[in-house]
């Protein structure tokens, strides 16, 4: 029986660490496992990530003003364009009118 039932069980042999250069039979051990450059042959590369600095939080900033203004002026010229068709419906509606009398 176990003497003390709060300590946790050992493991009953070490587990084998493989490093990622040697896990295939037919490569060369001495080639690193990773490439620093470029894209590998899975198909992934590498992405690095930094800070966003003064300068950038400003053009970011920037690039948001800029895309709120021309959504604006879209809005402003789709409401625009209806002003002269409505006019058009307004002049065809009164001549119809007079036609009708």
């Amino acid at each position: 029986m176990i003497d003390n039932s709060t300590e946790p069980e050992r493991p009953r042999q070490e587990p084998e660490i493989i490093p990622p250069d040697r896990s295939r039979a037919g490569s060369d051990w001495r080639q690193p496992a990773w490439r620093t450059y470029g894209w590998n042959a899975s198909g992934t590369h590498r992405v690095y990530v930094t800070r966003v600095g003064p300068f950038g939080v400003a053009m970011l900033m920037l690039a948001f003003v800029i895309l709120g203004v021309l959504i604006v002026l879209a809005l402003i010229g789709a409401a625009l364009i209806w002003i002269p068709v409505v006019a058009l419906l307004v002049v065809v509606a009164a001549v119809f009118r007079a036609f009708r009398r």
